[in-house]
């Protein structure tokens, strides 16, 4: 009888660990997404001031372009990037749409794949995928 009570605790206690694992997870991912959100939100007001805040100093952009067959890193630093976003005229309005969120956790350190679309004025510009990584 001891053996089998025992038993069924080590089975709930699986189970309740089980939901804190998969809750903390959970939370850690939307606050991982969170981020990510917030940056777009940013970009599409052109809001360089809180773009700056969200980035390390140190920061960079890269890009992988495409011609053919043939590709080519380019490297961006971020100051570059918030020019680039000031200078867009008033009558450009653009979105990037994040199709879906792949996210991977360890300690501090999180990584987030985006698939997107990109509008010009409404009309699909281009198609892609973000990388970004995020320190805690």
């Amino acid at each position: 009888m001891m053996c089998f009570i025992f038993e069924v605790k080590k089975k709930y206690l699986f189970i309740l660990f089980s939901f804190i694992t998969f809750f903390q997870t959970f939370s850690q991912e939307k606050a991982v997404q969170k981020v990510v959100d917030d940056f777009f939100d940013a970009f599409h007001l052109k809001d360089t001031l809180q773009l700056r805040k969200m980035a390390h100093d140190k920061m960079v952009l890269c890009a992988i372009v495409s011609n053919g067959n043939k590709s080519k890193i380019k490297i961006e630093n971020y100051d570059d990037f918030l020019n680039a976003i000031v200078s867009i005229p008033d009558t450009v309005v653009f979105l990037e749409k994040i199709i879906n969120y792949e996210i991977k956790i360890d300690a501090h350190l999180a990584h987030v794949w985006t698939p997107y679309e990109f509008y010009v004025n409404g009309k699909l510009s281009h198609k892609g995928v973000n990388s970004f990584t995020l320190v805690k």
